[in-house]
């Protein structure tokens, strides 16, 4: 903005330069309230946490060739869902060092499954910052440095789990390996802390959450299971409550990968928290346990993250008798309403829009459209595919991604309707991500901006 050599509304100004100065205060004005009113997707499945985006305008048809702004080679691993603020795109990924195949027969002696695993010598965890407008790739800090780490799952990465954006400040977790804080701004850790450690058997997989002051993650190992808060400034330990629920008598059966939510329940805040066989409430501040439902069913190996509408949580319960639950959850002792067990999701998270609930599994790409309120079925159509990716939702449409790079946009309703089946090269196993006028997606090769 220009400098007048008289202030705005003085005497000395004639008609003419008065109203510049005032309309150029006003496009100021305007233009700040755009930015502060812009919308960010500051955690995994967007700013809400429940898969939803405000973005208009979003392609419907895409290839490598066309609808594409830009498209960023992401150096390393890793699946984890970026975030976004302003003109800033933050992703993890992980710089992997294998082992020497003695090493690895040596170490995954311990290992008491029989799942494909890969197993490292060294893996340098990393937060990488892409810009916006142009792709570049601004920043690339090494977060945690991590020899001899644990194996994960051929379908796992060392960077699963997406990172939470709050002001200036990354939150990053990697289950056992770590966490850490990054300022934004110039790039430097602010803390790390790797004292929270299970057996994951299959690697991290739950995101962290912020609230208040704490960041809160899940650790439910084989051996171990427990939530934990650390202090968003410093890193330290705030508190850690152990699972209550008596688990199976199999190690691997007790292992888990959920991302809690936060709700309001009785007029209380509280952290709603699946983890294997059990559905935990806590007080945030404290950890204090405040109550935890059964499935009734053994379910294991949770990485779906519940959504919540009209009182009510939706959720699957994950490996072994997967179901689809519909929780009454405003109502004192959260209670099931519904269960339904047909062509359960074990990795992929259910989306609510109105009263329909969708859901794709993993394996075959079933998509499966329930009534929310009766969890009667409305639709089940074959999609195909592997899924990993969660959808996205955004104009009445639904984004489902799966694995072998084809993206599938989908009429939202009680009537199936294909819009569009549109293939990137590479691998979907991070969520779509769409902000204003552009829809973000993350191979295993590449991130991609895309708009019309």
């Amino acid at each position: 903005m220009p400098k007048w050599p008289w202030p705005l509304g003085s005497k000395n100004m004639n008609t003419l330069q008065q109203t510049i100065c005032a309309g150029l205060l006003c496009i100021t004005l305007a233009l700040q309230l755009s930015l502060a009113c812009a919308e960010d997707s500051l955690q995994w499945r967007g700013t809400d946490g429940q898969g939803h985006s405000k973005a208009t305008n979003l392609p419907v048809t895409w290839s490598e060739t066309s609808n594409v702004a830009w498209k960023t080679e992401i150096p390393g691993r890793g699946w984890s869902t970026p975030v976004i603020s302003g003109n800033q795109i933050w992703l993890t990924t992980a710089i992997e060092t294998v082992a020497k195949p003695e090493d690895a027969e040596k170490r995954l002696k311990t290992n008491t499954g029989d799942q494909p695993l890969t197993l490292l010598e060294r893996v340098e965890l990393r937060a990488v910052c892409v810009d916006r407008e142009s792709g570049r790739i601004l920043q690339n800090v090494l977060l945690i440095d991590k020899q001899s780490p644990q194996w994960v799952h051929k379908l796992n990465s060392y960077a699963s789990p997406s990172p939470v954006l709050e002001g200036q400040r990354l939150f990053c977790h990697f289950g056992s390996y770590g966490s850490a804080c990054l300022n934004t701004a110039n790039g430097k850790v602010v803390w790390t802390n790797t004292e929270l450690e299970v057996m994951h058997e299959n690697g991290p997989g739950g995101s962290p959450i912020v609230i208040g002051d704490l960041v809160i993650m899940h650790m439910d190992g084989s051996d171990k299971q427990f939530i934990a808060a650390v202090d968003k400034y410093t890193g330290q330990l705030r508190w850690r409550t152990d699972r209550s629920g008596e688990m199976h008598a199999n190690p691997q059966l007790r292992k888990s990968y959920g991302t809690p939510i936060v709700m309001t329940i009785a007029g209380q805040t509280q952290i709603v928290s699946p983890a294997s066989d059990w559905l935990y409430g806590y007080e945030p501040e404290t950890g204090k346990e405040l109550w935890k439902m059964p499935y009734g069913e053994l379910g294991f190996s949770l990485t779906p993250r519940p959504v919540v509408g009209n009182g009510r949580l939706y959720m699957a319960t994950g490996f072994g008798r997967s179901q689809m639950l519909a929780v009454q959850m405003d109502q004192g002792e959260p209670k099931i309403l519904w269960r339904y067990k047909q062509g359960i999701p074990t990795m992929p998270s259910p989306i609510l829009i109105g009263n329909e609930l969708y859901f794709v599994n993993d394996s075959g790409g079933i998509l499966t459209c329930l009534d929310a309120t009766s969890g009667e079925e409305i639709y089940r159509q074959r999609l195909g595919g592997n899924f990993s990716s969660s959808p996205m939702a955004a104009e009445g449409r639904i984004y489902l991604g799966n694995r072998d790079g084809s993206v599938f946009v989908i009429q939202a309703g009680r009537e199936y309707k294909l819009l569009s089946e549109n293939k990137l090269p590479g691998a979907l196993y991070a969520t779509p991500v769409a902000i204003e006028n552009s829809l973000y997606l993350r191979t295993d090769l590449a991130l991609y901006r895309l708009e019309n």
